[in-house]
């Protein structure tokens, strides 16, 4: 059972390992655009929830939680792109992240209302 919440534990960490360093080299110090502000608080409050997500002792509920806060996060840089991004792949790319994740989101949280944690 250890190695599998290590493995869940890691397969939740590694985007954020992955993401994580960079940011912590890209300290705009106030002179970050609104564009720039808009996906680094965005990925600010999905890191929060993601690691926050890992602390449950189930793995499906830390992997239904975790991945809630992956798609939002995905949802908050798409609306940041349709407010800022001007090319017209890049718009449509986010229209349909937007329309993919949202059903996800509420399937897991319907999953999650169906089985609350113990």
């Amino acid at each position: 059972m250890r190695s599998y919440r290590a493995w869940a534990a890691g397969l939740l960490l590694a985007p954020l390992v992955a993401c994580a360093a960079p940011a912590a080299h890209n300290d705009h110090s106030g002179t970050a655009s609104a564009s720039q502000q808009a996906y680094e608080n965005g990925m600010n409050a999905m890191h929060g929830d993601m690691m926050q997500a890992v602390k449950s002792s189930d793995p499906d509920i830390a992997f239904a939680q975790g991945m809630i806060a992956h798609h939002q996060g995905a949802i908050d840089m798409a609306n940041t792109e349709l407010k800022y991004g001007k090319d017209p792949a890049m718009r449509k790319l986010a229209q349909e992240i937007i329309a993919a994740q949202q059903p996800e989101i509420e399937r897991m949280q319907r999953w999650l209302a169906e089985h609350p944690a113990k």
